[in-house]
């Protein structure tokens, strides 16, 4: 009974690891309420009226989220500091709130150096974000010159509270994050290789569901690594460490993929696409038949489940000897050792287990330090020796600065201009909506401009926006009338809503707009001034405030959608030319290059390209065509970026593994898939430039015959078999792009 009891909470462990990782909404939505029911219970001892509660709890919660710096003691400093600032910004408020236009206008200045505090970073964006919310706050509450005194307590009893949560009841080192983090990535590796044995066990007419969620299962197991990477500076204790972390997340992650690919492939009429793994929607390839023989497909089962509980107990401590049988066996087949009589696509499923056992090894050397070596096998004795070559090898390099930009092209400036406009506009029209809830259309036209580079996303986040208040009115209207005169009923609900806020935030806009709506509506019940129309008044100032956004992004230094996206397109193709020849170089023979850092950039670049192009693939886009042809673009480049990956890392094993040998021949054999690559840049940035795509013969042609038929054991196939995919996935992006490709020579 007491192991059951271990195993299910060990599976509750780890299924809210990947739903949540890092713990990180998880943390954010409980130090946010603990913060607001503190102040709450201390304001109530001392018999505070309604008005200070409210705006102690919203104090609370805007001290608790502005903060977003990673290491602790830059947390401490940044609300050291707000708190002052917050004590401006009330009493300012207090005393403008009846200056009309004097108001007005030290509103709109406000919000322009909020928005131009970005450029300072986390603590210029904690700061700006404070100033800003805490002058709404003044308006909400109707803060006035002798209520003043009592509201700067309430604002400084919510910034202790929210310091003890953040640094004593709910503290967040990035050590401990980082540690969740790389939890969470286990968590969902198992997830993925458990959607990986359903697609091997789907019959036909399921193929499309079970592809689609090794397809999720892949992206999610992705975020998570981009998660870790961002989080590795500030929680390992020096660079080399953050880089070992690094390159065994980026181990498992290809291991994984790829494993994916080549189960498809042994259940597929013909090899699979790795473009089928990447866009959503495709339908599975045709299968052929019955996929493996018994005996063989019964063995695969077998070791793929093994696979999924040797990543599941990965970190968890357990050293029995089972687990060690479980991992030589897998780890054999890297060796040729027991591969079962099947077809060669069957037997590459059964070595792609190894190398993805051999992943997972490193992934629990990394997590738990060295491991007992007594049970291991030759296989598993070489496999750690590569590991612990490896670890020696890793060494930090540092990264060049970007450049700079300056003045209106600065993103900063450019939007603190947008949303003073936007804020001057939805000021006029909020006023000749309501004289006393005008700051509602404000507060919805600076949002939109939060985290938002182009027109069409701030159209997307307005339209989220206003759907999300829409549902929250007629929530808000429903637990207004359940609730009724009980104040810590409707308190107890707020701090509810504003937890399930939280929670949601990252997974959806709509949903977190439609908590914050319903909450007000509470809010108004305690401040004695709900009603419908002010719940309807609400929906109106929210739409104009998107309006307005929309309006002043579309008219005032307009960043437009597809600027946008062809500039980060550009940046992806640069990066992804740069992993490409550095890679191929140091597979040529030539000097090592810092090619995880540039892998990571890669990554980067192509999760702020599928960020900007959510406009373009958002359901009520009228436009169809340019709808999937931004979905396909984006496949395809999350295709050549998996190539350019692996490329990358099996370049970096050439230093610590006597078995693979450079070929002087690659360098030759890619230079056309760079210069490909390289073209499609030049055309991105002018659709006026004469440049072509070239095609002409494989790759593995152009090494000799004797390279024309790849062998899984030598590290030449299998990087010809990367290089060629890239070269087809390369040209295949030219046609949606519009580049012409130059007809085969000869």
């Amino acid at each position: 009974m007491r192991a059951a009891g271990r195993a299910v909470r060990a599976r509750l462990r780890d299924r809210i690891a990947a739903s949540d990782p890092g713990l990180l909404r998880l943390t954010a939505g409980l130090r946010t309420v603990g913060a607001i029911a503190l102040t709450l219970a201390v304001l109530s001892l001392l018999r505070a009226d309604v008005h200070l509660l409210v705006a102690g709890a919203m104090a609370a919660m805007v001290a608790t989220f502005a903060i977003r710096e990673k290491q602790l003691g830059a947390q401490a400093v940044t609300l050291a500091l707000g708190l002052p600032v917050a004590l401006a910004s009330v009493s300012l408020g207090a005393v403008l709130n009846t200056r009309l236009v004097v108001g007005d206008a030290f509103f709109v200045v406000l919000i322009f150096c909020a928005v131009y505090g970005r450029r300072f970073g986390d603590r210029g964006t904690a700061l700006g974000l404070i100033g800003f919310q805490i002058y709404f706050l003044s308006l909400f509450v109707g803060a006035t010159v002798g209520t003043l005194p009592e509201l700067c307590g309430a604002m400084a009893l919510a910034f202790c509270s929210s310091a003890l949560m953040r640094f004593a009841v709910v503290p967040a080192t990035p050590a401990g994050v980082l540690l969740r983090l790389r939890l969470a990535f286990r968590a969902r590796l198992a997830q993925l290789v458990s959607a990986q044995v359903e697609l091997f066990d789907a019959p036909a007419d399921e193929m499309d569901k079970a592809l689609e969620a090794v397809r999720e299962g892949t992206a999610r197991l992705h975020e998570t690594a981009m998660m870790i990477q961002g989080r590795l500076e500030e929680g390992t204790p020096d660079e080399s460490a953050a880089r070992l972390v690094q390159r065994r997340i980026a181990d498992a992650e290809i291991a994984a993929e790829r494993l994916g690919l080549l189960l498809l492939t042994a259940r597929s009429a013909e090899r699979a696409d790795t473009l089928t793994l990447h866009l959503p929607g495709a339908p599975a390839p045709s299968l052929s038949g019955p996929a493996v023989p018994d005996e063989a497909g019964a063995t695969l089962r077998r070791d793929l489940q093994a696979l999924h509980a040797l990543v599941l107990r990965a970190g968890s401590g357990d050293t029995g000897t089972g687990l060690a049988h479980v991992r030589n066996r897998l780890l054999g087949y890297r060796d040729e050792e027991n591969l079962p009589p099947a077809s060669a696509a069957v037997q590459d499923v059964f070595r792609g287990i190894g190398e993805s056992a051999r992943a997972v090894l490193g992934l629990r050397i990394a997590l738990d330090g060295p491991q007992d070596e007594s049970d291991d096998t030759p296989a598993t004795a070489r496999s750690r020796e590569e590991l612990d070559a490896e670890d020696a090898a890793i060494d930090a390099g540092e990264e060049a600065e970007p450049e700079e930009q300056t003045g209106l092209r600065r993103p900063t400036t450019r939007a603190a201009v947008q949303v003073a406009v936007g804020s001057s506009l939805a000021i006029v029209g909020g006023e000749l909506l309501s004289t006393q809830r005008w700051y509602w259309a404000v507060l919805t036209c600076w949002i939109v401009f939060l985290n938002t580079a182009s027109t069409g996303e701030i159209l997307v986040k307005g339209y989220r926006r206003l759907l999300g208040t829409v549902f929250g009115v007629v929530a808000g209207i429903l637990l207004a009338g359940l609730v009724g005169k009980h104040t810590w009923t409707a308190f107890a609900l707020v701090l509810v809503l504003i937890f399930a806020m939280f929670y949601s935030a990252p997974l959806s806009y709509t949903l977190m707009s439609f908590f914050v709506t319903a909450m007000l509506g509470l809010l108004y019940t305690l401040l004695h001034t709900y009603s419908l129309d002010v719940l309807v008044l609400r929906i109106e100032e929210t739409a104009l405030g998107a309006a307005c956004g929309v309006v002043a992004a579309a008219l005032v230094l307009p960043v437009r959608t597809d600027r946008r996206t062809n500039e980060l397109l550009g940046t992806v193709l640069e990066r992804l030319a740069e992993v490409t020849e550095a890679a191929v170089g140091q597979l040529s023979g030539g000097p090592a290059d810092e090619l995880l850092d540039k892998a990571r950039d890669l990554d980067q670049a192509l999760a702020d390209l599928r960020a900007a192009t959510q406009p373009l693939i958002h359901p009520v886009t009228p436009l169809r065509t340019r709808r999937h042809t931004a979905r396909y673009v984006v496949a395809l480049l999350e295709t050549c970026a998996y190539h350019a990956r692996t490329l990358a890392a099996t370049a970096e094993l050439l230093p610590t593994h006597p078995s693979i040998a450079a070929d002087p021949r690659l360098r030759g054999a890619a230079g056309r898939t760079v210069r490909n690559i390289e073209t499609i840049a030049v055309r991105v940035a002018d659709e006026h430039a004469g440049a072509q795509v070239e095609t002409g013969p494989s790759i593995a042609s152009l090494l000799g015959s004797d390279a024309g038929t790849p062998r899984y054991g030598r590290i030449t196939d299998r990087v010809l078999r990367h290089l060629e995919r890239l070269d087809e996935a390369v040209v295949g992006l030219a046609r949606p792009l519009g580049v012409p490709v130059a007809a085969p020579k000869g």
